[in-house]
């Protein structure tokens, strides 16, 4: 399998404050991977850097071996990276179909308004609300379908499932393993490692700006008690 994206010895922060202190993560091409660790240890801003929302200290990002370290945002997009933000992000005063067609970057066989519906039929009955008139779930839903239909290689969701119902999260986590099954590259960072081990390949785990952890799936169910040190306060 191919790397799709690969990042080293990545130094970044805020100001004076450094947050990131040389982390090194892959994603290979058609694999789940999750970025693990506690609030403030340095996932969201991985993935800024990565999104070229943020400009890292020092460090190498390629994407499809292209170096990418210091793009702007919408070159990262046009690489083929969609995020799903923590947040959710959605466009409050557009309707559901209008923040889909916001972002829509069409390709032959790729997604589609009518795809997206399918797949979240919620939204199809919420077609013509505005964003701000969703609930929570639908808001991620319609969050997840709006990356989607950027058409992306790598789809990145910042905190897939917090703050959810449960009958929510167990919709999400479907999409999602369809989602693997159809091949597309996955970067997680969710907190529910019971639904996070049924469909990720890969795990990296950030602790204090650096990669302490990183295994395949046979190594973090065998570790999984070393690892989830890490994970607890």
């Amino acid at each position: 399998m191919n790397t799709l994206v690969n990042i080293e010895n990545l130094h970044a922060g805020y100001g004076n404050t450094q947050i990131l202190s040389g982390v090194d993560l892959d994603i290979t091409e058609g694999q789940v991977s999750t970025l693990m660790g506690r609030n403030g240890m340095g996932k969201t801003t991985t993935i800024r850097c990565l999104m070229g929302l943020l400009k890292p200290f020092k460090g190498q990002i390629t994407i499809a071996q292209k170096d990418m370290i210091g793009a702007a945002p919408y070159q990262i997009a046009q690489a083929g990276v969609g995020l799903v933000p923590e947040g959710r992000h959605i466009f409050p005063s557009l309707t559901v179909a209008e923040n889909l067609r916001a972002t829509a970057r069409p390709i032959a066989d790729g997604w589609t308004q009518e795809r997206v519906y399918d797949a979240f039929p919620r939204l199809s009955q919420r077609v013509n609300n505005l964003g701000f008139q969703l609930s929570g779930g639908e808001q991620q839903m319609l969050a997840i379908g709006r990356a989607l239909m950027t058409n992306p290689k790598l789809l990145i969701l910042d905190e897939a499932t917090e703050g959810l119902a449960p009958l929510i999260r167990e919709e999400i986590w479907s999409m999602l393993g369809r989602l693997k099954k159809d091949g597309l590259s996955i970067l997680l960072i969710d907190k529910n490692l019971d639904e996070l081990s049924r469909i990720s390949d890969r795990y990296f785990v950030i602790e204090k700006g650096e990669i302490v952890w990183k295994g395949d799936s046979p190594a973090f169910h065998k570790e999984r008690d070393h690892v989830e040190q890490f994970l607890h306060l």
